[in-house]
């Protein structure tokens, strides 16, 4: 739990709570994860993340929850450290658990309290007050996360977009060091994901912001910073800008029958294939250096998107070296 005293919206308490380390952020040593089975669901993950914000991108069955659980402390791992401002959460999970902020997928709310009922509700069960008493500080949370209009309207006729600003209410009492939002926009309309944009980007100041998702734009809209999961390693850690320059002119856009895709694709390393009318798709592909596009396709700007499906669709020895991290033998990474 965060602080019985701490206040919304300062970046005090983080500070406070790191003193002169405040900007190591999160350091991830030779992380393993194995679940009985056994499965490895993490096969030895090492990353740097400094303070902001920080994407984590992977599809589902990756080894991004899996991840998040043990950054929380709410999941030990097999082997390696978590290091939160130089502290060993994994030696010391109590640490990040004082400063931790989380917002899941799916939260749950009781449909029939307010908003201001329900935040109050949360924040006694976090054990988290204010100088000014509980309600006070619900009061000073709604309208940093832009609900101060509909703290009385019940949560049930909240649209998607306002449980999750509900929900970030919650995450942030107490001036978390540290905040952890899984697909915090998935379900969301393209106003609510904008208006959820400024708002993440607003309270990653002064804190270390680990947003997991498997929607590209999120990371391209938010994130300084990326890491890649695939199969519980971590297959690339760069930056939205390389990425995309790391697939630049090696990315070719054309329109393929509908009919002939099935064809198409056994033949060539398609990235996306986007239904045009019904009756035809824009395709993009990778074509590797040295290697031919296919007629009629020409060269297109790389995306993040794109670089993001080579990591997942192209072979290894196919992907560009800028853009690829070395994978460490899943043999060594379990010992």
């Amino acid at each position: 739990m965060t602080s019985a005293t701490a206040t919304p919206g300062s970046t005090a308490g983080a500070t406070a709570t790191s003193g002169s380390t405040a900007a190591a952020g999160l350091v991830v040593k030779g992380l393993v994860k194995i679940h009985p089975g056994p499965v490895c669901a993490l096969k030895g993950i090492d990353l740097e993340i400094p303070g902001g914000m920080f994407g984590l991108l992977g599809p589902n069955g990756a080894g991004k929850s899996t991840f998040m659980s043990i950054v929380a402390g709410l999941v030990e791992p097999t082997a390696g450290r978590v290091l939160l401002d130089g502290t060993d959460i994994v030696a010391n999970p109590r640490f990040v658990r004082e400063r931790l902020g989380f917002l899941p997928q799916d939260f749950g709310f009781y449909p029939e309290l307010s908003g201001r009922a329900m935040l109050e509700f949360l924040l006694r069960l976090k054990g988290i007050s204010g100088p000014r008493g509980r309600t006070a500080l619900a009061d000073a949370l709604l309208e940093r996360v832009n609900l101060a209009d509909a703290a009385k309207r019940k949560v049930g006729g909240y649209s998607g977009g306002m449980r999750q600003r509900l929900g970030l209410a919650q995450a942030i009492a107490g001036d978390p060091r540290i905040l952890i939002v899984d697909e915090p926009t998935a379900g969301l309309d393209p106003e609510e994901r904008q208006r959820f944009y400024r708002l993440l980007a607003e309270l990653a100041v002064g804190r270390v912001v680990l947003l997991s998702t498997h929607i590209v734009d999120d990371v391209a809209t938010l994130c300084p910073r990326l890491a890649v999961i695939k199969s519980g390693h971590v297959v690339a850690d760069t930056t939205p800008s390389a990425a995309r320059e790391s697939v630049d002119g090696l990315v070719h856009e054309g329109f393929v029958a509908d009919a002939d895709l099935p064809a198409f694709a056994a033949a060539h390393r398609v990235l996306s294939a986007v239904l045009v009318e019904g009756r035809t798709n824009r395709v993009r592909v990778f074509v590797p250096p040295g290697g031919t596009p296919p007629a009629g396709f020409t060269k297109s700007p790389g995306t993040l998107e794109d670089a993001y499906l080579v990591l997942m669709r192209v072979p290894d020895h196919e992907v560009p070296p800028a853009l690829a991290r070395s994978v460490p033998d899943a043999t060594e990474a379990t010992r």
